[in-house]
């Protein structure tokens, strides 16, 4: 399951009973968690943060925005943060299983979606911006409700990406994007005497005054203490780590020593490790030595659709097309067991329940096989990937290196072949099945099929092998005998 933060910020923090008319609208949607409510009655702003699958999300935010709008009057709404609207702004985050792509996805469904049927101006921001002018929040929010009010609809600069060319008379407008996960992180630099170093380090620290672009930072005095307290926009262009030993760096120079430091709120495990293998100087640290992450995987049944699918879209060379190949036969292999399993013990096919028995194992085999070498195949390409980072220098390290990336190679290639050999035992399997088994499912054998040939197909690009090659042909040729079986069942 592809599953998405949002984080949408309403403009009411002193009335409770919006709030939580605004809450339960969110929580009707099916698949939605409310994983918590923030309320500020001096800046008269609620936080609500859920997660929801992709398909749950746009629906979930839809009835919030909805239930906010028919509320909240941004005409008699006063408060210190600024706002644009009733329902401010509605980032997406993408967590585990699911990408940025998909958060920009709903971001523009959501902003399309809002702009039709509420009639609310939208502003695509973030990811989801369409235009670097309005990447950064602030730049969109610039004047508030009052300020857009007056230039919508005159500077074409102001043109929303989505909705009406003019603000809604108590919704205004909304802000709606896609971004990574926001990591709340304070520093202490000592006693309050060192406020005057812990506000330098933060004009220093924050992108506004020239320092990291995806940090926003102040310095403030907290419980006696002083406090560089940050917003980190962006962990993958500027990860904790780095935030960490700039603030440390900057205080040192100006003779304050960093005396803790804190995380406010929830944080991806992916920002903890980085920082640790940043510390510790690991360098081949990977996420598969993590036992608590093996553990979940093991107990979960392996690795999920969703979360392989996010592997194979993030920028990592690895799982790719080999990977990719194995796993659509391997889903062939599975339709080719359903299709058996939907022939076996009916009267009408008793004369083959037997061969459709021995099919059925054959197709789970099979799968199982399929299954191993999309793993497999990522290992290999790995190992191919490590032999090229080898030192070329001096004479001996380079022939070291030249006899590793030969073998790696070679033992990559012949997880594709492998992959070729079973995808034409599941394009057999998948013919048979066509021809003899329950014609209520023969497309599903049709399709089977189709992935059987793609998945040889896939495989022999990435061999480069003569009997790769050959294999892939015969795939396709029982893909079109299959596709007429399919055609002829169709028509009659």
């Amino acid at each position: 399951m592809k599953l998405v933060e949002c984080v949408p910020n309403f403009s009411e923090g002193r009335r409770p009973e919006v709030v939580s008319a605004i809450r339960d609208a969110i929580a009707s949607v099916d698949g939605v968690s409310v994983l918590d409510v923030s309320s500020d009655a001096s800046h008269n702003r609620s936080v609500i943060s859920f997660i929801a699958p992709v398909e749950s999300a746009v629906d979930a935010a839809f009835a919030g925005i909805k239930a906010a709008a028919e509320r909240i009057d941004l005409c008699q709404h006063s408060g210190e943060h600024p706002r644009i609207g009733a329902t401010d702004v509605v980032p997406f985050i993408p967590l585990e299983g699911s990408t940025m792509e998909d958060c920009i996805a709903l971001a523009r469904t959501l902003g399309e979606r809002v702009g039709r049927e509420l009639k609310i101006p939208v502003y695509l921001y973030e990811r989801a911006a369409t235009t670097p002018a309005r990447e950064n929040l602030a730049d969109v929010r610039r004047g508030e409700f009052e300020g857009l009010r007056e230039e919508l609809g005159k500077n074409p600069a102001r043109k929303p990406d989505f909705g009406p060319g003019k603000i809604h008379p108590t919704c205004g407008a909304t802000a709606i994007g896609a971004r990574p996960f926001l990591v709340a992180y304070n520093i202490y630099l000592g006693p309050a005497s060192n406020l005057p170093i812990a506000k330098n380090v933060a004009k220093a620290v924050r992108g506004s005054s020239g320092g990291f672009k995806y940090v926003k930072g102040l310095g403030l005095e907290v419980d006696g203490q002083a406090q560089v307290s940050m917003n980190l926009v962006d962990t993958e262009k500027t990860p904790l780590h780095h935030a960490f030993d700039f603030v440390k760096m900057r205080a040192e120079a100006e003779g304050a020593q960093v005396t803790w430091s804190e995380i406010v709120g929830l944080v991806p495990e992916r920002v903890l490790f980085d920082a640790a293998v940043s510390h510790l100087q690991l360098t081949k640290f990977t996420a598969e030595q993590i036992l608590e992450r093996q553990v979940r995987e093991a107990v979960g049944g392996g690795e999920s659709l969703s979360g392989f699918i996010s592997s194979v879209a993030a920028s990592n060379p690895v799982p790719g097309g080999g990977s990719v190949a194995a796993h659509a036969g391997a889903l062939g292999a599975a339709l080719a067991q359903m299709v058996a399993g939907l022939t076996i013990g009916k009267k009408k096919y008793a004369a083959v329940d037997a061969e459709m028995k021995e099919a059925a194992l054959k197709a789970a085999s099979l799968g199982n096989q399929l299954a191993g070498l999309v793993k497999r195949d990522a290992g290999a390409y790995a190992q191919v990937s490590e032999a090229y980072k080898l030192p070329k220098e001096p004479e001996d390290a380079a022939a070291r290196r030249s006899a590793a990336v030969t073998s790696a190679l070679l033992k990559a290639a012949e997880v594709p072949l492998e992959t070729a050999r079973a995808a034409v035992e599941v394009a057999q399997l998948a013919a048979l099945l066509a021809e003899k088994g329950n014609t209520n499912a023969v497309t599903d054998a049709g399709v089977a099929v189709l992935l059987a040939h793609a998945a040889a197909k896939g495989a022999a690009c990435q061999a480069l092998a003569r009997e790769a090659e050959q294999l892939a042909k015969k795939a396709a040729e029982l893909a079109d005998r299959t596709t007429a079986v399919v055609e002829r069942a169709l028509s009659s």
